[in-house]
């Protein structure tokens, strides 16, 4: 008899059940407080949203403080909430590693990227692309890449929001579960189109703080369910995992065959390298008035984020201890359901503290999910109006009015896209799902910054081989992986058409992206304008210039 078919489990699920369907009309009520709350600031923002600025970059009004609170709101997805929480509650040690990957992301962005980017741009990647290369190739490129990414990751939030709402509403049938994902699809859209940068600033610092302490209320408890004796924590979370021992050191996902060796490999690079590459990242830097107000806002992201993926571990170990991995694989196979189980099992199985504690969690997740969401959706349709609408369509003589009315129409676009590629994707790991965007953006969007900011040979040539070279082979190997096809736990497990092994491109498609760059350049027979480099040098390092 399996773990998930003990008396007691049974017994439990049973109670689970129960406890939500009698306290449903609750957990609804809390939930749309949170959205009715979440719409409320974005509809008073949108109505400050007079300029093109406004709607791209805020007004570049938010201190270094209320940056910084905004970028780990917009960073701290549901691939952090719900992905790593239910990694580490399966995987142990080699889930944590998630968390690792994604704060020591943080080195690269604040050394080589935030500062000169802030300096360079005005509101997209394209800006700082194009400077000093023939426009409308090199931001049609940029803008292609960037919405490629933000598909990618807004899979991963919209595979996050169908796992929490059909959970709290007992939604099973696969129709309903399309239904919330269209319904995330309709609110990111709002928030944006509504909003701009300044409404989904407003809404990324209010869900970090939210969840901040959400986490922290968690971990707590589940350390007090341990009398704060984190060895008990990790030595209960290690026998009930059914891995003993195995379960708190490194190779239990990663460490099995030569290719899940490399694969890890391969997810550490993409995790690393991939935020300073994140569209929806970079151009949080322009919200800022200065570029000292820029760096200082990656510090304090570092510092919170930090604070937020130390609370993963007991959220992990504590869901993996309490809970057990067989009953939160019966909830959601990929794990991700196992951060609001753990919240109900803290509140009380049955109980109204359970019911509250799991709509609570449940909604500061959901208000996370639209957070991110959002500053994706802006991210893509900033790039797609701004690069490819005004500078290569309409050759730099579109109106403020006419930009920011192609920015809402591509949202809307973007939105519907999402929705269709989310229903697809809710039952993958939602960490896994973001790992895939961050190995594109650092196969596409990295080498190219990089080059552009540090190297005066970099051509037209050089940046378009780059950017598509590295968006086409990131996005053709996953496309043949065992992500998309071929193990039970595929987008489309039925058929099998991967022939490559592993399930992050990475350590391929990344140093391509940086090879091709180079050789673009070396073989192109323009000759890069040297005194446009100097110029973007003495503006990238000191500012002078910058909008």
């Amino acid at each position: 008899m399996s773990a998930a078919h003990t008396p007691h489990a049974v017994i439990q699920l049973a109670a689970e059940a129960s406890s939500t369907t009698e306290h449903r009309p609750l957990i609804i009520t809390l939930f749309a407080v949170f959205v009715a709350a979440t719409l409320g600031i974005t509809v008073w923002a949108g109505r400050q949203t007079k300029s093109a600025s406004d709607f791209y970059a805020g007004g570049r009004q938010f201190t270094a403080f209320q940056n910084g609170l905004a970028v780990s709101g917009d960073y701290m997805s549901a691939a952090s909430f719900l992905g790593i929480a239910g990694a580490i509650a399966l995987f142990g040690y080699d889930g944590f590693l998630y968390s690792i990957g994604f704060l020591v992301a943080w080195l690269v962005a604040l050394l080589l990227v935030a500062e000169p980017l802030r300096n360079s741009g005005r509101y997209t990647m394209g800006d700082v692309l194009a400077y000093r290369m023939r426009q409308r190739p090199v931001r049609t490129a940029a803008g292609v890449s960037t919405i490629v990414v933000s598909i990618f990751y807004l899979l991963a939030q919209m595979a996050g929001a169908g796992v929490l709402v059909a959970l709290l509403l007992g939604i099973t049938s696969d129709a309903g579960k399309i239904l919330i994902v269209a319904l995330v699809g309709v609110l990111m859209i709002l928030y944006v189109t509504i909003g701009g940068m300044k409404g989904t600033t407003w809404v990324q610092m209010v869900k970090a703080v939210l969840l901040i302490a959400g986490a922290l209320l968690m971990t707590l408890m589940v350390l007090w369910k341990f009398d704060f004796n984190v060895s008990d924590l990790l030595g209960t979370a290690a026998e009930k995992s059914g891995h003993g021992s195995a379960f708190l050191e490194p190779g239990l996902k990663y460490g099995v065959t030569d290719v899940s060796k490399l694969d890890f490999i391969s997810l550490g690079i993409a995790l690393v390298l991939g935020t300073a590459g994140l569209p929806h990242i970079l151009i949080r830097f322009y919200t800022v008035p200065t570029a000292k107000a820029a760096r200082k806002s990656v510090n304090w992201a570092i510092g919170i984020i930090g604070a937020f993926y130390l609370m993963t571990i007991a959220l992990g170990f504590g869901a993996a201890a309490l809970i057990g991995p067989e009953e939160i694989k019966a909830k959601n196979p990929a794990g991700n359901a196992a951060a609001p189980q753990l919240a109900e099992y803290l509140g009380g199985l049955g109980t109204t503290g359970g019911a509250v504690m799991l709509a609570v969690i449940s909604a500061v997740a959901f208000a996370t999910i639209l957070a991110v969401v959002a500053g994706l959706t802006l991210a893509s349709s900033s790039s797609f109006a701004h690069d490819i609408y005004a500078n290569v369509i309409r050759r730099g003589k579109a109106t403020e009015k006419e930009e920011m009315r192609a920015a809402r129409w591509a949202t809307v676009a973007i939105g519907i896209v999402s929705i269709g590629l989310g229903a697809m994707a809710r039952d993958l790991n939602v960490a896994g799902l973001v790992a895939l965007a961050f190995a594109v953006a650092a196969s596409a969007n990295l080498p190219t910054i990089l080059y552009s900011l540090f190297w005066k040979r970099f051509t037209t040539q050089g940046a378009l081989w780059s950017i598509y070279g590295g968006l086409a082979s990131s996005v053709l190997l996953v496309l043949f992986s065992p992500v998309v096809s071929g193990k039970a736990s595929s987008m489309f497990p039925d058929v099998d058409f991967a022939w490559f092994p592993l399930e992050n491109p990475g350590l391929i498609s990344i140093p391509l992206g940086f090879l091709l760059g180079w050789v673009g350049s070396v073989l192109s027979k323009e000759e890069p304008d040297k005194g446009k480099y100097a110029e973007l040098e003495v503006k990238s390092l000191t500012g002078t210039g910058a909008h």
